[in-house]
């Protein structure tokens, strides 16, 4: 900054007193100097935050991603191992108060052919991949990612277009966010038609979202639009949500299925709240498959699980408590069971029961207030029976699942599926008898299997299992 300043003085110098003769190349020298040091502290005085560095990476990430070298293992290991390192340098540059940075030399295989015209050493391997190899060695994100994309020979246009955080002056206006418009010639190589949709996807598998009930799409569209108003106010507690499932129930909390639950009827504050318990919640839920365990030791082996279909919804807390009183009944009574001997069965423990049961896909349902001696003989008596259903359950769901796509494709459906009221068994007796008719009607439509007749919001076509001609 002080060298700039001497630069600025000496020029200004040199035009209010003619009189003193700079040479023309010292003149030259300032000009370029100037220059630089002009461009170097505009770029340092914008900051870019960790999302629109990952915005604005995402036609190189697109072009050395490791998954698209499946069949190229040494390309794919080199990729990965430099991603990793990259990552490491991005993560270090967000860290507040981070200064020690060292050079982090990498090397890409680039799946873009384009001619490169930067200084970066480049060749090409075997499998006819250009090979980039440069060095790290900036301390912000917007000259990083403005560096790897250089380096890939990949356009910076679109990092222009993105919400840099600037000092503007206070006279100046506010840029309007708008969506990146990607150049599509830099994504023919991946064959997608639309990259946006792409990342989509590949965040929905991280993180999937689910409805409990069966909304129309203007009110599941509403639900997302607050989840992303609350993300865009407060990125920072959507952290321990990666790879979890969120459903959008009547109810906020964690379900006993470990999903994490947003009420539709409560407020930001709320949905907030549950994300940054969500640490708390992941350790009671180390706890109760603890205790699953605990209980499927003394009960010889049979595995104790949650069927969200068949139970009534439960918290994490109802769920474990229910568990717990259970598991202290069990380890008082002592019940001669051999260990292992029941590995294989599953059993569902139900709160409003009172006498156990065998269900039809094999597993033995329990009320929590069951007496021990009730329950071991029963599951002795039932065992067998047990295990017959358990095998006839998968024969079932083979089946159902041929049925469906078998008449998915004879109706050219868009969509063919059931509500969770309706068993495997009404299932495959509905799909029998529709593929006995001629329904031209049918194509491209939804087709939801259901108890009644409705058309739901989304233009889903409902119809009993049990229909009528």
């Amino acid at each position: 900054m002080f060298c700039c300043l001497r630069a600025v003085r000496s020029l200004k110098l040199s035009a209010e007193h003619p009189q003193l003769k700079i040479p023309q190349s010292h003149m030259l020298v300032l000009e370029l100097c100037l220059e630089k040091i002009l461009l170097q502290c505009i770029l340092q005085s914008r900051t870019l935050s960790g999302a629109d560095a990952i915005n604005a990476l995402r036609p190189f990430y697109f072009a050395v991603h490791p998954d698209f070298f499946g069949q190229h293992p040494k390309e794919r290991e080199v990729n990965e191992n430099s991603l990793k390192r990259l990552n490491g340098y991005l993560e270090n540059l967000q860290k507040p108060g981070f200064r020690s940075f060292k050079p982090t030399p990498l090397t890409f295989y680039v799946r873009e052919r384009e001619p490169n015209s930067s200084n970066v050493q480049e060749s090409f391997s075997a499998s006819g991949f250009r090979a980039v190899s440069f060095t790290l060695h900036t301390r912000d994100l917007l000259s990083t990612v403005l560096d790897i994309l250089n380096s890939c020979s990949l356009s910076t246009e679109h990092v222009q277009s993105l919400n840099v955080n600037s000092q503007p002056h206070k006279e100046a206006k506010s840029t309007v966010n708008r969506p990146i418009k990607w150049d599509k010639t830099y994504y023919s190589f991946t064959g997608f038609k639309d990259p946006e949709e792409e990342l989509e996807q590949a965040q929905r598998v991280e993180t999937t979202l689910m409805w409990q009930r069966s909304w129309g799409i203007a009110h599941r569209c509403s639900q997302l639009h607050s989840l992303g108003r609350l993300v865009q106010q407060r990125p920072e507690v959507l952290k321990n949500v990666k790879g979890r499932t969120v459903v959008f129930t009547d109810r906020s909390g964690m379900s006993a299925a470990g999903h994490i639950m947003l009420g539709t009827m409560d407020v930001h504050h709320h949905w907030t709240k549950i994300f940054e318990r969500l640490p708390n919640y992941y350790k009671l839920q180390k706890r109760l498959l603890f205790l699953e365990d605990r209980i499927s030791q003394l009960l010889g082996g049979i595995q104790v699980i949650y069927v969200e279909e068949l139970q009534p919804l439960l918290t994490l807390e109802e769920y474990y408590e229910t568990l717990d009183s259970f598991y202290n009944k069990l380890r008082d009574s002592r019940l001669p069971f051999h260990p292992r001997s029941l590995r294989g069965l599953q059993m569902i423990l139900e709160s409003d029961r009172y006498a156990p049961s065998l269900h039809e896909f094999g597993h033995f349902m329990i009320p929590t207030v069951c007496d021990p001696a009730t329950l071991q003989w029963f599951i002795f008596a039932k065992a067998q029976e047990a295990r017959e259903n358990l095998k006839r359950k998968e024969e079932m769901m083979i089946s159902e699942k041929e049925l469906i796509d078998t008449s998915t494709e004879k109706f050219s459906l868009d969509r063919l599926y059931k509500e969770p009221s309706v068993s495997s068994a009404q299932m495959i007796d509905c799909c029998k008898r529709l593929l006995e008719e001629s329904l031209p009607y049918l194509q491209g439509m939804h087709l939801c299997i259901s108890h009644f007749y409705s058309v739901l919001h989304d233009g889903d076509l409902c119809i009993p299992w049990n229909w009528k001609n």
